[in-house]
């Protein structure tokens, strides 16, 4: 580990122990832990829900239909011979109706691809849970490294600040210097201020996107270094081309239930009539059949249709979406994974740049406006590696988000 990401380290465990409270505090476990722990969050259990709703209707679909029983009275209550109970005609009968031309089958069949289609949206929202936590990991990160940094600095330029007095009382550095190294320190002490505020910033966002209980005040591992490959998938296994293909394959199964509603459904019927004028019993039976003149249900099947229509024109749209956002993201991962070394080389460079400053500037052959520059390079390659740390990570989550996999081994 380089000298300077020790330093952070240190602090960085300073700031976690300082940060400690009555509040329920805790750090957040490893990044892969984090996702195992969140599959409960609020932002996951929508598309579950909605995975359990379509297991039910499903369930539902194959229900056949509830039978009927009835209880008719005739010919009582009236007058002369039909007064009173005396010649009633009581008839007791069960009907059940009877779905003729497959409507049972296409229901559950719609049923059945309605699920599909909920899995695989619940999938696709899996992967793109997984990327914005990632994400969201790296940015706490990465706002507790800025916190950390921030401290160096401060540090810094605290000391460069007692050196100018010294230089300034032994007459080598006019008094202006001095004035002015004191207002770096008070600048760099603003700007860790507003780091330490981002910082918790981050973490509460961290915390609430897990869905966890707890604020999580600091790391227990780290994202930004972990080494990974670019997540590479066949554009049609992507979760968007298979969440459109399920898609098209439920509005094909609504088309086949529509056409089949014009069909007319059977009734049957059979009971038992009973005589009081004669004390007899018959059997009664029957059926009747709806005819269907004027509800063919054309407009539901054309609405049907066109919903398919609609449906295959997505499926077509996200196949090419995802061959080229798989080659975006992919080219994407290469650049930033690149850009992350070359910003990596130059903080080192600027660290040693600065650090032969400052002892040039302690021995009087170097003026306080270039040891001020060098500090100032030194924090802005620290940024800049630090910000493309954190692309690495941005890209290399949505190239796994896109495949369907959780990012970096999760």
């Amino acid at each position: 580990m380089p000298p300077h990401h020790a330093r952070l380290a240190a602090l960085l465990a300073a700031g976690g122990l300082a940060c400690a409270g009555p509040t329920l505090a805790a750090p957040a476990p490893s990044f892969q832990d984090l996702l195992a722990q969140s599959a409960l969050a609020p932002r996951r259990a929508e598309s579950q829900a909605q995975v359990a709703a379509a297991q039910g209707r499903l369930d539902q679909a194959g229900a056949w239909r509830n039978p009927e029983l009835s209880l008719e009275v005739e010919n009582f209550a009236g007058e002369g011979p039909m007064a009173g109970l005396d010649s009633a005609e009581t008839t007791l009968s069960l009907s059940q109706s009877l779905e003729l031309g497959g409507k049972r089958g296409a229901r559950i069949d719609g049923a059945r691809k309605d699920l599909a289609l909920a899995r695989a949206r619940d999938a696709q929202a899996r992967a793109d849970y997984a990327a914005a936590l990632a994400v969201g990991y790296a940015e706490a990160e990465a706002a507790q490294l800025r916190a950390a940094q921030a401290q160096e600095l401060l540090e810094a330029a605290q000391s460069d600040a007692r050196a100018a007095d010294l230089l300034v009382e032994a007459g080598k550095e006019a008094r202006l210097r001095g004035l002015q190294a004191k207002a770096d320190a008070q600048a760099a002490q603003a700007g860790l201020d507003q780091a330490l505020a981002a910082r918790d910033a981050a973490f509460g966002r961290l915390s609430a996107q897990a869905g966890s209980g707890k604020a999580f005040d600091s790391l227990s591992s780290s994202l930004l270094s972990t080494e990974a490959s670019v997540t590479d998938a066949a554009p049609a296994d992507t979760p968007a081309v298979l969440s459109a293909q399920a898609d098209r394959d439920s509005a094909a199964a609504k088309v086949r239930f529509e056409q089949l509603q014009s069909r007319p459904d059977l009734t049957v019927s059979a009971g038992v009539r009973r005589f009081a004028g004669d004390d007899a019993t018959a059997m009664v039976a029957g059926a009747s059949l709806p005819l269907p003149l004027f509800d063919r249900n054309r407009g539901a099947t054309a609405a049907a249709r066109a919903e398919l229509t609609a449906a295959e024109a997505r499926l077509n749209q996200a196949r090419l979406d995802a061959a080229a956002d798989l080659a975006a993201a992919r080219s994407q991962a290469r650049s930033a994974t690149a850009q992350a070394s070359a910003a990596a080389a130059g903080e080192a460079a600027a660290a040693e740049a600065y650090r032969l400053a400052r002892i040039g500037y302690e021995a009087g052959r170097l003026p306080l406006l270039e040891l001020t520059a060098a500090r100032r390079a030194l924090a802005a390659a620290r940024l800049q590696t630090l910000e493309a740390r954190l692309a690495r990570v941005r890209a290399l989550a949505e190239a796994a988000r896109l495949a369907g996999k959780p990012p970096f081994g999760a």
